[in-house]
């Protein structure tokens, strides 16, 4: 099993607030890079995750664990939440529309 593909965990960090015009400045996106083994996820695994099928689903798996928090995971210029994951090493993640 290889572990060449590049994902990148996201994390969304709301902006600071400025007590001078009372707003929040603009939220930022930090991005944590790994290398994992990214397939399509099987219709097996997919029934039992989702109970029907669906495209744009994937399995990624990661050597060591990550249980630092983020929001998403990014591979190539597409976002995917985690729906299920295992051991903090193994995610099943679905495009976000």
């Amino acid at each position: 099993m290889r572990y060449d593909k590049p994902v990148y965990f996201q994390r969304t960090e709301t902006g600071e607030y400025d007590p001078n015009t009372g707003d929040y400045g603009p939220d930022k996106v930090v991005e944590t890079k790994k290398y994992a083994n990214v397939t399509e996820a099987s219709v097996d695994t997919l029934s039992l995750i989702y109970g029907e099928l669906r495209q744009g689903s994937y399995v990624i798996r990661l050597q060591r664990q990550y249980d630092q928090p983020f929001d998403r995971i990014r591979i190539g210029r597409k976002t995917y939440q985690v729906d299920f994951s295992r051991n903090c090493k193994v995610f099943v993640a679905s495009e976000v529309q």
